[in-house]
């Protein structure tokens, strides 16, 4: 079992160099486009800051789990897909969990943390409560 895991942790460090590695860059500033979208979209609307109402309102977590999930789903997808490419290349294996904890972490991750961000920073930054640029 410990060979599973020293493996599997070889190979996601080992992702971070060699070929396809603009992938850590241009996958969560995809990510970071929605994120933009939709917390601007969330102060317009007053809702809550996202990852703070996921966390804490147990009714309203389905439906922002399906937001999350429809806004970066291709995201998602395309960094599953580059990761198989890169498995088949480099490792000449396909390992599903390694590609879909490297999505979760590309595509997810950044999304979650900056979707509030960017809702509190419009509110705090409009020239007035009414009126968000």
């Amino acid at each position: 079992m410990d060979d599973v895991f020293s493996r599997m942790a070889q190979d996601l460090f080992g992702r971070l160099y060699g070929i396809f590695n603009l992938r850590f860059v241009f996958q969560p500033a995809a990510a970071v486009f929605y994120a933009i979208r939709d917390g601007r979209k969330d102060a317009i609307e007053g809702r809550p800051p996202y990852l703070w109402t996921l966390l804490t309102d147990p009714s309203q977590r389905a439906g922002l789990l399906r937001e999350c999930w429809h806004a970066v789903k291709r995201v998602y997808v395309v960094a599953v897909l580059i990761d198989v490419i890169y498995q088949l290349i480099v490792l000449h294996w396909i390992y599903p969990g390694e590609s879909l904890i490297v999505a979760l972490v590309l595509a997810f991750v950044p999304y979650m943390i900056l979707r509030g961000s960017v809702c509190r920073l419009t509110r705090r930054f409009a020239p007035s409560p009414g009126i968000i640029p």
